[in-house]
Protein backbone atom coordinates (compact mmCIF):
# COMPACT_ATOMS: atom_id res chain seq x y z
CA UNK A 1 0.00 0.00 0.00
CA UNK A 2 0.97 3.62 -0.57
CA UNK A 3 -0.03 6.67 1.48
CA UNK A 4 -0.34 10.41 1.11
CA UNK A 5 1.91 12.27 3.55
CA UNK A 6 -0.45 15.25 3.47
CA UNK A 7 -3.92 13.76 4.14
CA UNK A 8 -3.01 10.23 5.27
CA UNK A 9 -5.20 8.44 2.72
CA UNK A 10 -4.14 4.98 1.57
CA UNK A 11 -3.94 3.87 -2.07
CA UNK A 12 -3.00 0.74 -4.07
CA UNK A 13 0.63 0.16 -4.99
CA UNK A 14 0.09 1.24 -8.62
CA UNK A 15 -1.14 4.73 -7.63
CA UNK A 16 1.26 7.64 -8.12
CA UNK A 17 -0.38 10.78 -6.75
CA UNK A 18 -3.15 11.56 -4.26
CA UNK A 19 -6.18 12.76 -6.26
CA UNK A 20 -7.32 14.87 -3.31
CA UNK A 21 -4.29 17.15 -2.97
CA UNK A 22 -1.87 16.03 -5.72
CA UNK A 23 0.86 14.88 -3.32
CA UNK A 24 3.24 12.17 -4.54
CA UNK A 25 2.57 8.86 -2.79
CA UNK A 26 5.14 6.79 -0.90
CA UNK A 27 5.09 3.45 0.93
CA UNK A 28 2.45 3.47 3.67
CA UNK A 29 4.88 2.10 6.25
CA UNK A 30 7.19 5.08 5.63
CA UNK A 31 4.50 7.72 6.08
CA UNK A 32 4.00 8.64 9.76
CA UNK A 33 0.40 8.92 10.96
CA UNK A 34 -0.59 12.46 11.88
CA UNK A 35 -1.97 12.67 15.40
CA UNK A 36 -5.58 13.78 15.91
CA UNK A 37 -6.13 15.84 19.05
CA UNK A 38 -9.83 14.97 19.02
CA UNK A 39 -9.36 11.22 18.65
CA UNK A 40 -6.55 9.33 20.43
CA UNK A 41 -7.29 6.19 18.40
CA UNK A 42 -5.71 7.73 15.30
CA UNK A 43 -2.18 6.33 15.08
CA UNK A 44 -2.92 3.37 17.38
CA UNK A 45 -2.52 -0.29 16.48
CA UNK A 46 -6.10 -1.42 17.01
CA UNK A 47 -6.86 -5.02 17.97
CA UNK A 48 -3.16 -5.81 17.44
CA UNK A 49 -3.74 -5.67 13.69
CA UNK A 50 -5.15 -2.43 12.31
CA UNK A 51 -3.14 0.81 12.25
CA UNK A 52 -5.74 3.56 12.30
CA UNK A 53 -4.82 6.30 9.82
CA UNK A 54 -7.68 8.80 9.85
CA UNK A 55 -11.35 9.44 10.66
CA UNK A 56 -13.62 8.92 7.64
CA UNK A 57 -17.10 9.53 9.04
CA UNK A 58 -18.98 9.95 12.31
CA UNK A 59 -22.58 9.01 13.06
CA UNK A 60 -25.03 8.36 15.85
CA UNK A 61 -24.03 4.71 16.22
CA UNK A 62 -20.29 4.88 15.74
CA UNK A 63 -17.24 6.26 13.98
CA UNK A 64 -15.63 4.99 10.78
CA UNK A 65 -11.86 4.99 10.28
CA UNK A 66 -9.53 4.15 7.44
CA UNK A 67 -6.88 1.74 8.69
CA UNK A 68 -3.98 -0.28 7.37
CA UNK A 69 -4.38 -4.02 7.93
CA UNK A 70 -0.85 -4.96 8.93
CA UNK A 71 -1.47 -8.66 8.28
CA UNK A 72 -3.05 -8.45 4.84
CA UNK A 73 -1.24 -5.24 3.80
CA UNK A 74 -4.38 -3.52 2.57
CA UNK A 75 -6.56 -0.69 3.71
CA UNK A 76 -9.85 -1.40 5.47
CA UNK A 77 -12.74 0.56 6.94
CA UNK A 78 -13.20 0.12 10.69
CA UNK A 79 -16.64 0.86 12.09
CA UNK A 80 -16.35 1.32 15.87
CA UNK A 81 -19.40 1.68 18.11
CA UNK A 82 -19.58 4.73 20.37
CA UNK A 83 -18.97 3.83 24.01
CA UNK A 84 -22.52 4.67 25.12
CA UNK A 85 -24.03 2.63 22.27
CA UNK A 86 -21.79 -0.32 23.18
CA UNK A 87 -23.49 -0.47 26.57
CA UNK A 88 -26.84 -1.24 24.93
CA UNK A 89 -27.23 -4.99 24.40
CA UNK A 90 -29.71 -4.67 21.52
CA UNK A 91 -27.46 -2.21 19.66
CA UNK A 92 -24.50 -4.53 20.05
CA UNK A 93 -26.56 -7.49 18.87
CA UNK A 94 -27.65 -5.53 15.76
CA UNK A 95 -24.04 -4.58 15.12
CA UNK A 96 -23.00 -8.20 15.40
CA UNK A 97 -25.86 -9.24 13.13
CA UNK A 98 -24.68 -6.77 10.50
CA UNK A 99 -21.47 -8.79 10.36
CA UNK A 100 -23.18 -12.18 10.41
CA UNK A 101 -25.74 -11.30 7.72
CA UNK A 102 -23.25 -9.57 5.44
CA UNK A 103 -20.89 -12.52 5.76
CA UNK A 104 -23.62 -14.85 4.46
CA UNK A 105 -24.23 -12.56 1.48
CA UNK A 106 -20.98 -12.40 -0.49
CA UNK A 107 -21.96 -10.35 -3.51
CA UNK A 108 -20.24 -7.87 -5.79
CA UNK A 109 -22.84 -5.23 -4.90
CA UNK A 110 -22.80 -5.75 -1.12
CA UNK A 111 -19.92 -4.42 0.96
CA UNK A 112 -17.53 -7.18 2.08
CA UNK A 113 -17.24 -7.61 5.86
CA UNK A 114 -13.97 -9.01 7.17
CA UNK A 115 -14.20 -9.31 10.94
CA UNK A 116 -16.04 -8.45 14.16
CA UNK A 117 -14.55 -8.33 17.66
CA UNK A 118 -14.51 -6.46 20.97
CA UNK A 119 -11.89 -3.75 21.47
CA UNK A 120 -9.47 -2.97 24.27
CA UNK A 121 -11.39 0.22 25.16
CA UNK A 122 -14.71 -1.48 25.86
CA UNK A 123 -16.54 -1.28 22.57
CA UNK A 124 -16.81 -3.31 19.33
CA UNK A 125 -15.31 -2.98 15.86
CA UNK A 126 -16.50 -4.19 12.46
CA UNK A 127 -13.84 -4.42 9.74
CA UNK A 128 -15.00 -3.98 6.13
CA UNK A 129 -13.49 -3.49 2.69
CA UNK A 130 -12.53 0.12 2.08
CA UNK A 131 -14.56 1.70 -0.72
CA UNK A 132 -13.42 4.54 -2.97
CA UNK A 133 -16.25 6.88 -3.93
CA UNK A 134 -19.13 8.38 -1.99
CA UNK A 135 -22.58 7.63 -0.62
CA UNK A 136 -25.53 8.45 -2.85
CA UNK A 137 -26.55 10.98 -0.18
CA UNK A 138 -23.39 13.01 -0.82
CA UNK A 139 -24.02 12.90 -4.57
CA UNK A 140 -27.59 14.17 -4.16
CA UNK A 141 -26.49 16.94 -1.79
CA UNK A 142 -24.06 18.18 -4.43
CA UNK A 143 -26.02 17.54 -7.64
CA UNK A 144 -29.69 17.36 -6.42
CA UNK A 145 -30.57 14.74 -9.09
CA UNK A 146 -28.73 12.13 -11.13
CA UNK A 147 -28.99 11.29 -14.82
CA UNK A 148 -31.52 8.70 -16.05
CA UNK A 149 -28.75 6.36 -17.23
CA UNK A 150 -26.99 6.55 -13.89
CA UNK A 151 -30.30 5.91 -12.11
CA UNK A 152 -31.17 2.88 -14.26
CA UNK A 153 -27.74 1.32 -13.72
CA UNK A 154 -27.83 2.04 -9.97
CA UNK A 155 -31.31 0.53 -9.50
CA UNK A 156 -30.37 -2.55 -11.49
CA UNK A 157 -27.22 -3.19 -9.43
CA UNK A 158 -29.04 -2.56 -6.16
CA UNK A 159 -31.74 -4.99 -7.24
CA UNK A 160 -29.11 -7.67 -7.89
CA UNK A 161 -27.79 -7.25 -4.35
CA UNK A 162 -31.25 -7.31 -2.78
CA UNK A 163 -32.39 -10.24 -4.92
CA UNK A 164 -29.71 -12.29 -3.16
CA UNK A 165 -30.85 -11.12 0.27
CA UNK A 166 -34.56 -11.58 -0.45
CA UNK A 167 -33.94 -15.11 -1.70
CA UNK A 168 -32.71 -15.85 1.83
CA UNK A 169 -35.82 -14.17 3.33
CA UNK A 170 -33.75 -11.21 4.53
CA UNK A 171 -35.34 -7.73 4.31
CA UNK A 172 -32.81 -4.88 4.49
CA UNK A 173 -35.37 -2.54 6.14
CA UNK A 174 -33.16 0.57 6.10
CA UNK A 175 -32.58 1.41 2.45
CA UNK A 176 -31.77 5.09 1.99
CA UNK A 177 -29.26 7.18 0.02
CA UNK A 178 -26.84 6.93 2.94
CA UNK A 179 -26.68 3.15 2.52
CA UNK A 180 -26.00 3.05 -1.22
CA UNK A 181 -22.31 3.65 -1.92
CA UNK A 182 -21.23 4.65 -5.43
CA UNK A 183 -17.75 3.56 -6.50
CA UNK A 184 -16.97 5.53 -9.64
CA UNK A 185 -15.35 3.76 -12.61
CA UNK A 186 -14.88 4.66 -16.28
CA UNK A 187 -17.97 2.65 -17.25
CA UNK A 188 -20.14 4.09 -14.49
CA UNK A 189 -20.86 3.56 -10.82
CA UNK A 190 -20.41 0.24 -9.06
CA UNK A 191 -23.04 0.20 -6.30
CA UNK A 192 -22.37 -1.31 -2.90
CA UNK A 193 -25.26 -1.79 -0.47
CA UNK A 194 -24.25 -0.96 3.12
CA UNK A 195 -25.52 -1.61 6.64
CA UNK A 196 -27.51 -4.78 7.14
CA UNK A 197 -27.78 -4.05 10.87
CA UNK A 198 -31.53 -3.43 10.69
CA UNK A 199 -32.24 -6.53 8.61
CA UNK A 200 -35.50 -8.39 9.15
CA UNK A 201 -35.08 -12.16 8.95
CA UNK A 202 -38.33 -13.72 7.76
CA UNK A 203 -37.00 -17.25 8.17
CA UNK A 204 -38.85 -19.55 10.53
CA UNK A 205 -35.91 -19.88 12.95
CA UNK A 206 -34.99 -16.19 12.89
CA UNK A 207 -33.96 -14.47 16.12
CA UNK A 208 -36.30 -11.58 16.93
CA UNK A 209 -34.73 -8.30 18.06
CA UNK A 210 -37.70 -6.01 17.43
CA UNK A 211 -40.80 -5.87 19.62
CA UNK A 212 -44.06 -6.06 17.65
CA UNK A 213 -45.23 -2.53 16.88
CA UNK A 214 -41.72 -1.04 16.90
CA UNK A 215 -40.63 0.81 13.75
CA UNK A 216 -37.13 0.35 12.34
CA UNK A 217 -35.82 2.38 9.42
CA UNK A 218 -35.68 5.94 8.08
CA UNK A 219 -39.10 7.67 7.97
CA UNK A 220 -38.72 9.19 4.48
CA UNK A 221 -38.26 5.74 2.91
CA UNK A 222 -40.54 3.65 5.12
CA UNK A 223 -43.39 1.52 3.72
CA UNK A 224 -46.82 1.74 5.43
CA UNK A 225 -46.56 -1.72 6.98
CA UNK A 226 -43.11 -0.80 8.31
CA UNK A 227 -44.37 2.52 9.67
CA UNK A 228 -47.00 0.62 11.65
CA UNK A 229 -44.54 -1.96 12.94
CA UNK A 230 -46.57 -4.81 11.43
CA UNK A 231 -45.16 -8.32 11.41
CA UNK A 232 -46.49 -8.75 7.86
CA UNK A 233 -43.50 -6.73 6.61
CA UNK A 234 -41.62 -8.55 3.85
CA UNK A 235 -39.30 -7.85 0.88
CA UNK A 236 -41.87 -5.45 -0.62
CA UNK A 237 -40.90 -2.92 2.07
CA UNK A 238 -37.52 -2.76 0.32
CA UNK A 239 -39.36 -2.24 -2.99
CA UNK A 240 -41.09 0.81 -1.49
CA UNK A 241 -37.83 2.20 -0.06
CA UNK A 242 -35.95 1.76 -3.34
CA UNK A 243 -38.82 3.48 -5.17
CA UNK A 244 -38.59 6.39 -2.72
CA UNK A 245 -34.85 6.64 -3.41
CA UNK A 246 -35.49 6.59 -7.18
CA UNK A 247 -38.16 9.30 -6.82
CA UNK A 248 -35.70 11.52 -4.94
CA UNK A 249 -32.99 10.91 -7.56
CA UNK A 250 -35.40 12.04 -10.32
CA UNK A 251 -37.06 15.02 -8.63
CA UNK A 252 -34.70 16.23 -5.86
CA UNK A 253 -37.61 15.72 -3.43
CA UNK A 254 -38.67 12.83 -1.22
CA UNK A 255 -42.12 11.44 -2.08
CA UNK A 256 -43.45 11.90 1.46
CA UNK A 257 -42.31 14.99 3.35
CA UNK A 258 -42.87 16.25 6.87
CA UNK A 259 -41.30 18.34 9.60
CA UNK A 260 -40.78 15.41 11.98
CA UNK A 261 -41.06 11.63 12.17
CA UNK A 262 -44.77 11.40 13.08
CA UNK A 263 -45.83 13.87 10.38
CA UNK A 264 -43.83 11.96 7.75
CA UNK A 265 -45.38 8.64 8.79
CA UNK A 266 -48.85 10.20 8.69
CA UNK A 267 -48.18 11.31 5.10
CA UNK A 268 -47.09 7.78 4.20
CA UNK A 269 -50.21 6.23 5.71
CA UNK A 270 -52.78 8.67 4.32
CA UNK A 271 -51.43 10.41 1.21
CA UNK A 272 -50.25 9.55 -2.30
CA UNK A 273 -47.12 11.27 -3.68
CA UNK A 274 -47.39 13.74 -6.53
CA UNK A 275 -46.42 12.34 -9.96
CA UNK A 276 -42.64 12.56 -10.44
CA UNK A 277 -43.05 14.17 -13.88
CA UNK A 278 -44.83 17.06 -12.14
CA UNK A 279 -42.44 17.40 -9.19
CA UNK A 280 -39.36 16.98 -11.39
CA UNK A 281 -40.38 19.60 -13.94
CA UNK A 282 -37.51 22.02 -14.51
CA UNK A 283 -34.81 19.74 -13.14
CA UNK A 284 -31.52 19.18 -14.97
CA UNK A 285 -32.74 15.88 -16.44
CA UNK A 286 -36.28 15.51 -17.86
CA UNK A 287 -38.69 13.22 -16.03
CA UNK A 288 -41.02 11.61 -18.59
CA UNK A 289 -44.69 11.02 -17.66
CA UNK A 290 -44.17 7.32 -18.34
CA UNK A 291 -42.56 7.18 -14.88
CA UNK A 292 -45.77 8.29 -13.14
CA UNK A 293 -47.61 4.93 -13.27
CA UNK A 294 -44.39 3.11 -12.38
CA UNK A 295 -44.02 5.10 -9.17
CA UNK A 296 -47.75 4.84 -8.41
CA UNK A 297 -47.48 1.05 -8.64
CA UNK A 298 -44.41 0.94 -6.39
CA UNK A 299 -46.14 3.12 -3.76
CA UNK A 300 -49.26 1.00 -3.39
CA UNK A 301 -50.08 0.95 0.30
CA UNK A 302 -51.30 -2.63 0.13
CA UNK A 303 -48.35 -4.99 -0.29
CA UNK A 304 -50.35 -7.34 -2.53
CA UNK A 305 -50.79 -4.58 -5.12
CA UNK A 306 -47.27 -3.16 -4.98
CA UNK A 307 -44.53 -3.91 -7.51
CA UNK A 308 -43.61 -7.48 -6.63
CA UNK A 309 -39.79 -7.37 -6.51
CA UNK A 310 -36.88 -4.95 -6.59
CA UNK A 311 -35.87 -6.46 -9.93
CA UNK A 312 -39.32 -5.72 -11.35
CA UNK A 313 -39.04 -2.13 -10.08
CA UNK A 314 -35.64 -1.68 -11.78
CA UNK A 315 -37.10 -3.04 -15.03
CA UNK A 316 -40.20 -0.85 -14.76
CA UNK A 317 -38.07 2.28 -14.37
CA UNK A 318 -35.87 1.21 -17.29
CA UNK A 319 -39.01 0.56 -19.35
CA UNK A 320 -40.33 4.02 -18.51
CA UNK A 321 -37.10 5.42 -19.99
CA UNK A 322 -37.71 3.45 -23.20
CA UNK A 323 -35.41 0.52 -22.43
CA UNK A 324 -36.41 -3.10 -22.93
CA UNK A 325 -34.67 -5.97 -21.17
CA UNK A 326 -33.92 -7.52 -17.77
CA UNK A 327 -32.25 -5.56 -14.99
CA UNK A 328 -29.23 -7.86 -15.25
CA UNK A 329 -28.56 -6.25 -18.63
CA UNK A 330 -28.63 -2.66 -17.36
CA UNK A 331 -26.52 -3.52 -14.30
CA UNK A 332 -23.58 -4.47 -16.52
CA UNK A 333 -23.99 -2.10 -19.48
CA UNK A 334 -21.69 0.98 -19.47
CA UNK A 335 -23.52 4.13 -18.44
CA UNK A 336 -22.65 5.87 -21.72
CA UNK A 337 -24.40 3.19 -23.76
CA UNK A 338 -27.50 3.37 -21.57
CA UNK A 339 -27.52 7.16 -21.90
CA UNK A 340 -27.41 6.96 -25.70
CA UNK A 341 -30.42 4.62 -25.77
CA UNK A 342 -32.43 6.83 -23.38
CA UNK A 343 -31.55 10.05 -25.23
CA UNK A 344 -32.84 8.56 -28.48
CA UNK A 345 -36.19 7.76 -26.85
CA UNK A 346 -36.63 10.83 -24.65
CA UNK A 347 -38.50 13.13 -27.11
CA UNK A 348 -41.10 10.41 -27.68
CA UNK A 349 -41.36 9.66 -23.96
CA UNK A 350 -41.84 13.31 -22.99
CA UNK A 351 -44.72 13.58 -25.48
CA UNK A 352 -46.50 10.51 -24.10
CA UNK A 353 -49.95 11.14 -22.64
CA UNK A 354 -50.51 9.15 -19.47
CA UNK A 355 -53.91 9.05 -17.78
CA UNK A 356 -53.57 8.60 -14.03
CA UNK A 357 -56.45 7.52 -11.76
CA UNK A 358 -58.44 10.21 -10.00
CA UNK A 359 -57.35 11.02 -6.44
CA UNK A 360 -59.13 9.01 -3.73
CA UNK A 361 -62.08 10.74 -2.07
CA UNK A 362 -60.61 10.40 1.40
CA UNK A 363 -57.72 9.03 3.42
CA UNK A 364 -59.34 5.67 4.00
CA UNK A 365 -59.56 5.00 0.26
CA UNK A 366 -55.93 6.03 -0.04
CA UNK A 367 -54.94 3.74 2.82
CA UNK A 368 -56.64 0.73 1.27
CA UNK A 369 -55.50 1.61 -2.25
CA UNK A 370 -57.58 1.95 -5.40
CA UNK A 371 -60.68 -0.05 -6.30
CA UNK A 372 -58.64 -3.04 -7.45
CA UNK A 373 -57.52 -3.54 -3.85
CA UNK A 374 -61.02 -4.75 -3.05
CA UNK A 375 -61.36 -7.01 -6.05
CA UNK A 376 -63.85 -4.72 -7.83
CA UNK A 377 -63.92 -3.86 -11.51
CA UNK A 378 -61.57 -0.92 -12.07
CA UNK A 379 -63.21 -0.17 -15.41
CA UNK A 380 -66.25 1.15 -13.58
CA UNK A 381 -64.22 3.96 -12.04
CA UNK A 382 -61.10 5.92 -12.96
CA UNK A 383 -58.82 4.58 -15.68
CA UNK A 384 -55.82 2.58 -14.50
CA UNK A 385 -52.39 3.97 -15.42
CA UNK A 386 -50.84 2.36 -18.49
CA UNK A 387 -48.00 -0.07 -17.79
CA UNK A 388 -44.91 -0.01 -20.01
CA UNK A 389 -45.28 -2.84 -22.56
CA UNK A 390 -42.12 -4.56 -21.35
CA UNK A 391 -43.48 -4.78 -17.81
CA UNK A 392 -47.14 -5.76 -18.24
CA UNK A 393 -48.42 -7.65 -15.15
CA UNK A 394 -48.24 -11.39 -15.61
CA UNK A 395 -51.07 -13.79 -14.76
CA UNK A 396 -48.82 -15.19 -12.05
CA UNK A 397 -48.41 -11.80 -10.36
CA UNK A 398 -52.18 -11.17 -10.51
CA UNK A 399 -52.80 -14.61 -9.02
CA UNK A 400 -50.26 -13.91 -6.30
CA UNK A 401 -51.96 -10.61 -5.48
CA UNK A 402 -55.33 -12.34 -5.32
CA UNK A 403 -53.88 -15.00 -3.02
CA UNK A 404 -52.49 -12.31 -0.73
CA UNK A 405 -55.89 -10.65 -0.57
CA UNK A 406 -57.60 -13.91 0.28
CA UNK A 407 -54.97 -14.59 2.95
CA UNK A 408 -55.73 -11.15 4.37
CA UNK A 409 -59.40 -12.07 4.66
CA UNK A 410 -60.65 -10.20 1.57
CA UNK A 411 -62.48 -12.57 -0.80
CA UNK A 412 -62.02 -11.61 -4.46
CA UNK A 413 -65.70 -12.12 -5.21
CA UNK A 414 -66.83 -9.95 -2.32
CA UNK A 415 -70.51 -8.82 -2.03
CA UNK A 416 -71.30 -5.17 -2.71
CA UNK A 417 -71.57 -4.23 0.98
CA UNK A 418 -68.06 -5.47 1.82
CA UNK A 419 -66.15 -2.52 0.27
CA UNK A 420 -68.25 -0.12 2.36
CA UNK A 421 -67.55 -2.08 5.52
CA UNK A 422 -63.83 -2.26 4.75
CA UNK A 423 -63.55 1.44 3.95
CA UNK A 424 -65.38 2.27 7.17
CA UNK A 425 -63.04 0.00 9.10
CA UNK A 426 -60.12 1.60 7.33
CA UNK A 427 -61.24 5.07 8.33
CA UNK A 428 -61.47 3.90 11.94
CA UNK A 429 -58.01 2.36 11.73
CA UNK A 430 -56.50 5.53 10.29
CA UNK A 431 -58.16 7.52 13.07
CA UNK A 432 -56.59 5.29 15.69
CA UNK A 433 -53.19 5.62 14.02
CA UNK A 434 -53.48 9.40 13.92
CA UNK A 435 -54.34 9.51 17.63
CA UNK A 436 -51.39 7.27 18.45
CA UNK A 437 -49.01 9.32 16.31
CA UNK A 438 -50.14 12.59 17.88
CA UNK A 439 -49.85 11.06 21.34
CA UNK A 440 -46.20 10.24 20.67
CA UNK A 441 -45.30 13.77 19.57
Amino acid sequence: MKACASCGRLYPDDAGFCPVDGTALTSATQVPVQADADDPRVGQLFCERYQIRRVVADGGMGRVYEALDMQERRNVALKVLHADVARDEVSVERFKREFEVSRTLPHQHIVDVLGFQPTHDGTYVLAMEFLYGEELRATLKRESVISPARLVRMLAQTALALDAAHAMKLVHRDLKPDNLFLCQTREGDIVKVLDFGSVKDKGESAKKLTVLGTTIGSPFYMAPEQAQGLDTLDHRADVWALAAIAYECMTAHVPFAGSNGPSILLEILTKDPKPPSEVGRGQKYPVPPTLDPVMAHAFKKMQALRTATVGALAEDVAGAYGLDGPHTLWAAMPEGEIAAKIDAKMPELMATKVVMPASPADASDSFFGESDSLGTDASAGAALPPVPPSRAPSPVSRASAAADLVAAGVPTGAPSWLPIALVGGGALLVGVIIVLVLALR
